[in-house]
């Protein structure tokens, strides 16, 4: 059973990055034993013993008073953590209760493979622990089969005519209403000026021909070129274009039989499956930015 499935109530997951030096883990897991904490899973990575990076993902199950709300219990611990161990090695951490499922924000267009899958892994509770808040769109063809999941449907037009307009009508319905915003082939580029407003990380889905064959027919001109591999990519959104962090990739084989469409349907495949995989690891505080990259544990 996953941390995710498996909350008590009291069920804390610690997320800590920092320069790596003897004492880390020691450090950590005294302080959790002091405050009754038990330690479910434990992962950690070091980049070098010698001026390498240090990170690490704790599962913890809290121990609380009698009177004690989980969230009093998690902010006693976080103050103490941040005195005697977070200042000590100079860590950047944060730790979440699992019982607060993360709210998505999804954007989506016409293409609708990715928004499907996930609606239907919402609807599975397969997410990680997190729900779909509401979706955007820049067109209206999806409303009826997201309204039928019982979700809200906000059809907001994008052109570059009224770029700015749509902007501050998306940043006004996540304000406050979502923890993460997901680009389910949402098919508006996104301007520096609304990444740096909306203090939300967001992740984007496309398929693996970048930077070869961007723009138009990508699948065609790969087609043309003969490619073997039809491929996606799952990112943090950066001002930089579809340059942004990692969080998961995977291929599938094609070959000289393969049509355009053929090679369509596979990347629509793998997409899915990509951003479903992408988007549980983050809800599941399983990634840890560093450096332009990321580990995933």
């Amino acid at each position: 059973m996953t941390d995710a499935a498996a909350s008590p109530g009291l069920r804390a997951r610690l997320l800590i990055d920092c320069s790596d030096r003897p004492g880390i883990v020691a450090a950590v897991s005294g302080l959790l034993a002091r405050h009754g904490g038990n330690i479910v899973e434990s992962d950690q990575h070091s980049t070098g013993a010698a001026d390498g990076h240090f990170f690490m993902r704790m599962v913890v199950d809290l121990d609380a008073g009698p009177t004690e709300t989980p969230e009093a219990a998690a902010e006693r611990l976080r103050a103490s953590f941040a005195v005697e161990v977070a200042g000590r090695f100079g860590m950047r951490w944060r730790l979440t209760l699992v019982q607060n499922r993360p709210r998505i924000a999804v954007l989506a267009s016409r293409e609708p493979h990715a928004l499907m899958e996930m609606l239907w892994r919402w609807q599975r509770d397969e997410l990680g622990g997190a729900d779909i808040a509401f979706v955007v769109s820049n067109h209206p063809d999806h409303r009826g089969v997201v309204e039928r999941f019982g979700l809200n449907y906000h059809h907001v037009p994008a052109t570059r005519a009224n770029r700015e307009e749509a902007e501050d009508a998306i940043l006004a319905l996540l304000d406050g209403a979502c923890d993460v915003v997901v680009l389910a082939r949402y098919m508006q580029i996104l301007t520096g000026g609304f990444l740096g407003r909306v203090g939300l990380p967001v992740i984007n889905i496309h398929h693996s021909f970048l930077p070869a064959f961007a723009g138009a027919e990508p699948y065609r001109r790969a087609s043309d070129r003969g490619v073997k591999i039809v491929g996606a990519t799952a990112h943090y959104v950066t001002e930089e274009l579809d340059a942004g962090p990692i969080i998961e990739q995977d291929v599938v084989r094609v070959d000289h039989r393969s049509s355009v469409p053929d090679m369509v349907r596979l990347g629509a495949d793998v997409e899915r499956m990509v951003l479903g995989r992408a988007v549980r690891w983050h809800a599941e505080d399983k990634v840890i930015e560093h450096g332009g990259k990321t580990v995933v544990f």
